[in-house]
């Protein structure tokens, strides 16, 4: 007789939830309880400069004025710039980075740039995949005497690693080792060890993690969830329980990445008890599943037909302390509509827009496309209307609505129409 499965807790409520709670968002307009707007604070000038740096589109050209402006007022109001003010507003107009001098010398104009104002030109640089220009940016700043720091390094490492430029990273290293006597920190590590693991080098990126013990370098949880990340995507998890304990033994406790990369390697093994197993643990030793940590599950389940228990699960997140967001609603929400479960996804289609969350459009085309095809016209009108409601409802798929209508004389047009605007 085959044994039985051990069915862990987490698995088995989900499993157990079989009944939805129905939510109903048609009164929208109440005012949910204990909510209290907030009132926005006033901005200073150096908060400005910096939410303008974070939310506008780097270098556009209708922002010069802006800049020129801000910098101007900054000339009135003080005697000098600050390091820091300098350091947004090079975040902001240079990130263009055509020229790394002429935007360094526009940058001298109204302060000398520090290595903060350096590290935020080549953070730049790579957010812009550009990092040959960030190359430029690194040497100027050491030719103009501004000694390089952590951030620079790291920066520079991480991106290289992350472009499968690993030999030019690890010279990189090595040079700032021999030129700087400087040990990189744990962060530079994990970088090298993810851009080793990326070209299968598996044994050098444990390497490393023995080079690290050799020169005393604290060992952390980056580190380790990036080798435990390798190990399951090689297919080799025997060997994460032996991470987990030497982890314990140097006094470096799992964190939530690391319990998530665990979830992420099972779910690619379509391993879903042992993703489950890792979520009661994570609470068993007081760390908090976030929301990668199911929306990993839910996207999985999905992927692989298992809708019905990803619904469950969505469904039981509030219970467990934390609510579905945008991501969890579409990898539901798309999950449904590629298994052609239409009735569930339009439920959770009116739940989402109710939100305040928009879907794909290549979803929201595909669920629509399917009800016209099933000739569904009274749920098709309740789909049409959410889209509505959401102000997501696209020109194409409008159109394939009017001529699936007219072509299979499903519902009058003007009934349609009527049906929308009613609702």
């Amino acid at each position: 007789m085959k044994a039985s499965k051990l069915v862990s807790p987490f698995r088995l409520s989900s499993l157990l939830r079989g009944q939805r709670t129905q939510f109903s968002p048609c009164n929208s307009s109440k005012t949910l309880p204990g909510f209290k707007p907030s009132i926005p604070k006033p901005l200073s000038l150096f908060s400005l400069l910096h939410m303008t740096s974070s939310f506008t589109k780097l270098g556009a050209p209708e922002c010069s004025t802006n800049w020129e402006q801000i910098l101007h007022q900054l000339k009135q109001e003080t005697r000098s710039l600050h390091p820091k003010s300098s350091s947004a507003m090079s975040s902001h107009s240079t990130a263009a980075l055509v020229s790394p001098t002429v935007h360094s010398n526009w940058v001298e104009d109204y302060g000398t740039p520090d290595a903060c104002t350096y590290n935020i030109l080549i953070k730049a640089a790579c957010g812009s995949e550009d990092l040959d220009n960030a190359c430029k940016v690194f040497d100027e700043m050491r030719s103009k005497g501004v000694h390089p720091t952590d951030v620079t390094l790291g920066t520079l490492i991480h991106k290289l690693c992350s472009s499968l430029r690993v030999k030019e990273a690890f010279e990189l290293k090595d040079q700032w080792e021999r030129v700087h006597g400087v040990l990189p920190n744990a962060f530079v590590y994990a970088s090298l060890m993810k851009g080793l693991c990326g070209i299968g080098e598996m044994t050098l990126a444990f390497g490393l993690k023995e080079e690290m013990v050799r020169k005393s370098i604290q060992l952390d949880s980056a580190v380790y969830s990036t080798l435990i990340s390798a190990l399951l995507k090689a297919g080799r998890k025997g060997e994460v329980s032996g991470l987990l304990k030497e982890m314990s033994e140097y006094g470096c406790k799992p964190n939530t990445v690391t319990y998530n990369a665990m979830i992420h390697g099972y779910c690619k093994e379509k391993d879903f008890e042992a993703a489950y197993r890792v979520l009661d643990e994570m609470v068993e030793k007081g760390c908090k599943p976030d929301a990668i940590s199911y929306n990993v599950i839910i996207d999985a389940l999905c992927k692989a037909g298992k809708w019905s228990e990803a619904n469950l699960l969505f469904q039981d997140l509030p219970r467990r302390g934390r609510n579905p967001d945008v991501l969890s609603y579409r990898m539901l929400f798309s999950g449904l509509c590629d298994w052609g479960q239409f009735k569930e996804a339009a439920f959770i289609l009116d739940e989402m827009i109710f939100m305040g969350y928009a879907p794909h459009y290549a979803r929201t085309h595909k669920l629509v496309e399917g009800l016209c095809q099933e000739g569904n016209t009274e749920l098709l009108g309740t789909v049409l209307s959410s889209l509505g409601k959401g102000n997501v409802l696209h020109g194409d798929t409008w159109k394939m609505v009017i001529s699936t209508v007219c072509k299979e004389k499903l519902l009058n047009v003007s009934e349609l129409v009527d049906t929308l605007i009613v609702q």
